[in-house]
């Protein structure tokens, strides 16, 4: 009873981080029950976390970029043009991808600190600066593709990146043996993570839970991964999408929350003034936020260029809004300083859910519109409920 007390206290106080978690949990069964077990399959799940991958990525960056209070309108654009510069480069240049990836990837940064420099050094309003980059990259993504109109990519080591797995070393009853390991490793290292942070807030003297309770969320926890994993592992195994993706989380998850430019991205988000005065360059953290979602924006092009095996006059349409639908849906605050990039990837899952569990139900496109944007105004309501009793 103890235990269900403290749990039931613990979901209370902490509901803005768990609150995506029960969500995505209630949408999956309750899809799961409407198509009857066909959207948990092996082949849907895949496909859903294929088609979350570029917008998830977009995601971790614009959350980064909430934070400090700022927004970024150009990224989907952005994201089309410099796939469709990717595409010119293996195409009609006959670039190797080895070379291509790289240097769009450099030049997804140089498109982020121009949006930094104009917001930072000159004083634009970021929504004003993003708005006249995003119409430029439009142009731009027009112009590189006006006379083909589509621009077909047939390099099979790029197209890889949005349609092949990794390579199975066995098969095991079925599965995929790499992604079971890759599976077990991640399990390995969330738990080891896990004991390290109660071991240095037991240490500093920092509350921590019950024994009970933290041995109840490893078992939970490594039982989701497991059970996504023997999912993905019972079709092709991992997508090099999903593994990218997975990536970009670590990486930034570390900067976020074990580095000093983490602290310092946070601080700027909560109040940027006190956070100047206590000796945080401000304009520094803004150039290195943006930079960042340019090369976010340039590495979402590439998965989505890689998937469509294309790059098409449309492409990076509406990026931008499912970028920031998924943002808030994973928990960031309109008002800054709050939220975290595992919740930008949860955010992108459950949208991505959402509208693979409404195609496999036959739901109309107009309908579909309609609840997503029911969702998101939820989310951000919820994000104003809870700022308004905690203060």
């Amino acid at each position: 009873m103890a235990l269900f007390n403290e749990a039931k206290f613990l979901i209370k106080e902490n509901i803005r981080d768990y609150g995506m978690y029960i969500a995505l949990f209630v949408i999956l069964l309750t899809f799961s029950i409407l198509t009857d077990g066909l959207f948990m399959s092996s082949r849907n799940i895949s496909n859903l976390l294929d088609s979350a991958g570029y917008i998830a990525v977009l995601a971790v960056g614009m959350t980064l970029v909430i934070v400090i209070r700022h927004i970024d309108l150009s990224v989907g654009f952005a994201a089309g043009f410099l796939g469709a510069i990717a595409a010119i480069f293996l195409t009609q240049m006959g670039v190797s991808v080895y070379i291509t990836i790289p240097v769009i990837l450099v030049f997804g940064i140089f498109a982020g600190l121009f949006n930094g420099f104009l917001i930072a050094q000159i004083g634009i309003p970021a929504f004003v600066a993003t708005l006249a980059a995003m119409l430029i990259f439009r142009g731009a993504l027009l112009q590189v593709t006006e006379r083909t109109g589509t621009i077909i990519v047939n390099d099979e080591k790029f197209n890889a990146l949005g349609n092949g797995f990794i390579p199975s070393l066995a098969e095991v009853n079925g599965l995929h043996l790499l992604s079971l390991i890759i599976g077990l490793v991640g399990i390995l290292l969330y738990i080891y993570s896990e004991f390290s942070n109660r071991k240095n807030k037991i240490k500093y003297q920092f509350d921590v839970v019950s024994k009970g309770i933290f041995t109840l969320k490893l078992v939970f926890v490594s039982a989701v991964i497991a059970y996504i994993t023997w999912i993905l592992a019972g079709y092709n195994g991992f997508s090099w999408t999903v593994v990218i993706m997975l990536a970009v989380v670590v990486i930034y998850h570390f900067l976020t929350t074990k580095t000093v430019l983490g602290r310092h991205i946070y601080a700027v988000g909560s109040n940027p003034e006190a956070a100047h005065l206590s000796g945080i360059n401000v304009k520094k953290i803004t150039y290195i936020v943006f930079g960042s979602m340019g090369m976010l924006a340039a590495l979402s092009g590439i998965l989505f260029t890689s998937r469509l095996q294309s790059a098409t006059t449309t492409a990076g349409t509406l990026f931008e809004l499912d970028a920031i639908a998924a943002a808030y849906v994973g928990g960031v605050s309109s008002a800054g300083g709050v939220g975290k990039v595992t919740g930008a990837i949860i955010g992108a899952i459950v949208m991505a859910s959402l509208t693979s569990g409404m195609n496999l139900m036959g739901v109309g496109i107009s309908y579909q519109y309609i609840i997503r944007g029911g969702v998101l105004a939820a989310a951000v309501i919820f994000d104003v409920m809870t700022r308004r009793k905690r203060g």
